[in-house]
């Protein structure tokens, strides 16, 4: 029998596809679910699956890689879209692609397919992958792009009629869009759909509200190696559980929290509230480690190809050349980059303290507004008169 890779959560709406994939193709569903974090019950899933007749269920427990070769890369960018979203949700997808296509080779299956709906840009990233990985001998199969259910009480029916169990929050109003994993929890839908609504303080899940927060400042120290962070106050830690515990400190600590409209990447606007704690930490963090370790020029270099960088994260393109050869610029110099930066988190706020390093980019004596003979004063008095020049020049 024919076999398809589903991206399967085993919720509600992936057991709706997984028996509308055996229904629709006659085929064996493989049950493939990847663990970057999410909120997961494995023994949900697998009791799901089987119900449905699945033979072969695999959850794959990607936390570590998916900081350490995605996370991590993407903070050594700086990579912001459209200026607040530190793209939680878009830098999962191309992992679990990968994964996808992997197991569909290994079982020989000639199909894979995802939950993403026809209005969202997860389809694109997830099948954009898949592409990579598969090129045109694996075939990718979207069943919100050609089924006929065309409302959320459709699929209630449409589970009805299959003995699907149907949760009580899904039996009603369609509920809130939620993607989380140990990077971001993003909620979309509902209330927030009109801008004009506040975000209810209910939907927040990994983040203390800044007024509820503590009423004393938090100190944490976070160490540097070659651009990625190694260790919290003076503990090596994994990237896994680094993230871990900076989520933990900074979600008690009311940081992270992000309201937002984004122009998708198939020209839709949407509305979203999204809650990236440790990131947050880390994209400041590493900003100051930065600062005194790296040169004007390559700093300056980084700061122009972030929103392309960003862009492409955004659009699915993580395995693109292009992205790949930004990330060779932002890498250039990244052995230089090593030291440790002291943060106060502070009621949604997050401060730096101080910036230690060996580095020597940054110079005492140079800087300093006590008479010495490092910097050549006499020098300045020529480039201003050049740049001077430069303002007749288009």
């Amino acid at each position: 029998m024919r076999k398809i890779v589903l991206a399967y959560s085993g919720g509600l709406d992936t057991s709706i596809i997984l028996k509308w994939l055996q229904e629709n193709y006659q085929a064996e569903v493989i049950a493939y679910t990847s663990d970057i974090g999410q909120k997961i019950n494995k023994n949900k899933i697998i009791k799901n699956a089987k119900r449905l007749g699945v033979k072969k269920i695999i959850i794959q427990n990607l936390k570590n890689e998916f900081v350490k070769n995605y996370v991590f890369p993407m903070i050594r960018a700086h990579a912001v879209y459209e200026g607040v979203y530190l793209l939680g949700t878009s830098i999962a997808r191309p992992l679990i692609a990968k994964k996808q296509i992997e197991i569909a080779k290994k079982f020989k299956a000639f199909a894979v397919s995802h939950g993403a709906t026809g209005k969202g840009n997860d389809q694109v990233r997830f099948e954009l992958g898949y592409a990579f990985f598969g090129g045109k001998k694996i075939k990718v199969i979207a069943p919100w792009r050609e089924w006929k259910l065309q409302s959320r009480t459709d699929l209630i029916n449409y589970a009805k009629k299959n003995n699907i169990p149907i949760p009580k929050d899904k039996k009603g109003a369609p509920p809130f869009s939620v993607d989380d994993n140990i990077f971001h929890t993003s909620t979309e839908g509902k209330v927030l759909e009109n801008p004009k609504n506040s975000a209810p303080e209910f939907i927040f899940q990994r983040t203390t509200s800044p007024e509820k927060a503590p009423n004393k400042k938090t100190k944490i120290k976070i160490t540097f190696k070659n651009s990625d962070p190694i260790a919290i106050n003076n503990k090596k830690l994994s990237p896994e559980k680094l993230l871990e515990k900076l989520n933990l400190i900074a979600g008690r600590n009311g940081v992270g929290r992000v309201d937002l409209v984004e122009n998708r990447f198939i020209g839709i606007k949407s509305r979203g509230v999204y809650e990236t704690p440790g990131g947050t930490i880390l994209y400041v963090a590493h900003r100051a480690i930065e600062s005194v370790t790296l040169d004007k020029e390559t700093i300056h270099a980084k700061e122009r190809i972030m929103p392309q960088y960003a862009e492409l994260v955004y659009n699915g393109y993580w395995f693109s050349k292009k992205r790949i050869n930004l990330q060779k610029i932002v890498d250039k110099k990244k052995k230089q980059v090593s030291g440790d930066v002291l943060l106060s988190v502070y009621k949604g706020n997050v401060t730096i303290l101080s910036r230690r390093t060996n580095n020597k980019a940054y110079s005492m004596k140079k800087v300093s507004f006590e008479e010495n003979k490092s910097f050549n004063k006499t020098k300045v008095e020529k480039f201003i008169k050049f740049h001077s020049k430069q303002l007749y020049k288009s």
